[in-house]
């Protein structure tokens, strides 16, 4: 009798593995919910597709040790890389979209790629979430309902900031360098707009370049000409990277004040200039800083790091405002996946517009979103910074 009852014993608990299992491997199946990122991972030094990956994955560590979203649905990303290229980042996102409950997608640094991204995303209805592309018309884009959603610096709050920063200082006549993009368009109707509400800034000239330029030397001593006090400089790492070291060849008194947009945070900008940049006045305009940042935030933030990075110190993460981001960024969308109950991207994104205060690495806010307004970042956020001795970025008193 006892065999018989053991045998009864396994009978019980095979079939029940073979009734539970399907279910747990269909749930299995079912489980995720995706998030995707299309960034600029193959463009040679770049290190913001890489800080916006990692504010991402931060975030999902979090919010999955906690039990995920929607009644334990663990958040993953998926990753591609755009090579800062517009049609690239346009394929991605529509490989995105054929995923299983894919919500949103971020982008990256580039506003060119972004402003590209607009239509396609509201074709398909797919939530577009900016971490750091500045351009004006990625969120005031026209498109109702509205699915794209920034937590980075915008244009026209740049440059108000910069050039703001000049007046502070008694630099009343500035040079400009626009890259002849997208981007750059943004920046010079921002300027436009300030100069003609504040005539005591004046503009002597503006310059434009094309991306992979060789030098700008000769568009620089244009600007000497023509009597700039300082230069503002919109730019990447790259053609940064060019420009200093141009300088840097030049007699001292042609050695201008440099005010600078943050792209050239985005990549290996300080060590391509071989720390001469610590010999010029330059600062860099800047929406996060972990020296700003809550120290408790920021301490949980960094206990998660040093176990997914090989990373002990804030001081060690590149390009920390596409890091800071993202994050905060990544745990809105996770707050309105829950309020939405559902992956149905229409209903996460009415969600985003009516979340509730939200205190986070980057941000502090009442309400980050409004259906009225797609850019959680305001202009009390911004602040300049320099490079100190060892290239960290260290906010301007």
């Amino acid at each position: 009798m006892k065999v018989y009852a053991l045998s009864l014993n396994k009978i019980f608990f095979l079939m029940l593995f073979v009734i539970i299992m399907p279910l747990v491997s269909a749930a299995s199946e079912k489980n995720p919910v995706r998030i995707g990122l299309s960034a600029e991972f193959g463009l040679p030094n770049s290190t913001s597709a890489q800080a916006v990956e990692m504010g991402i994955r931060v975030a999902l560590h979090e919010i999955n040790a906690k039990g995920g979203v929607l009644g334990g649905r663990p958040l993953i990303l998926e990753v591609s890389d755009d090579r800062s290229v517009p049609a690239r980042g346009i394929e991605n996102v529509k490989e995105f979209n054929k995923m299983k409950d894919m919500v949103a997608v971020f982008g990256a640094r580039f506003s060119p790629v972004l402003i590209e991204l607009v239509p396609i995303v509201h074709e398909i209805g797919m939530i577009l979430l900016d971490p750091w592309a500045s351009a004006d018309n990625i969120t005031n884009n026209d498109m109702k309902p509205n699915f794209v959603f920034r937590l980075a610096l915008k244009d026209s709050f740049a440059i108000p900031a910069m050039l703001g920063h000049a007046q502070k200082r008694g630099l009343n006549r500035i040079g400009v360098l626009f890259p002849n993009t997208a981007w750059g368009r943004s920046n010079a109707l921002a300027v436009e707009s300030f100069t003609v509400a504040n005539p005591s800034i004046r503009i002597v000239r503006s310059r434009w370049y094309n991306w992979g330029d060789t030098s700008l030397s000769e568009l620089y001593e244009d600007l000497l000409k023509a009597g700039s006090q300082a230069i503002l400089f919109i730019a990447n790492d790259r053609e940064a990277g060019i420009l200093i070291n141009e300088i840097s060849g030049l007699p001292k008194e042609k050695h201008l004040p440099i005010l600078s947009h943050w792209g050239v945070t985005g990549g290996r900008f300080f060590e391509n200039t071989n720390g001469i940049i610590n010999k010029m006045d330059f600062s860099v305009i800047q929406t996060f800083s972990f020296f700003k940042a809550d120290p408790q935030i920021r301490d949980r933030f960094m206990s998660v790091v040093s176990k997914l990075y090989p990373i002990k110190r804030f001081e060690e993460i590149n390009a920390p405002v596409g890091v800071g981001h993202a994050y905060d960024l990544t745990h809105l969308l996770a707050l309105a996946i829950e309020k939405a109950g559902s992956t149905d991207r229409s209903a996460i994104r009415t969600a985003l517009e009516n979340l509730g205060a939200y205190k986070g690495l980057a941000i502090n806010t009442k309400r980050p979103f409004t259906p009225e307004n797609h850019d959680a970042l305001g202009q009390e956020y911004i602040f300049m910074a320099k490079y100190r001795k060892d290239g960290v970025l260290v906010p301007i008193p």
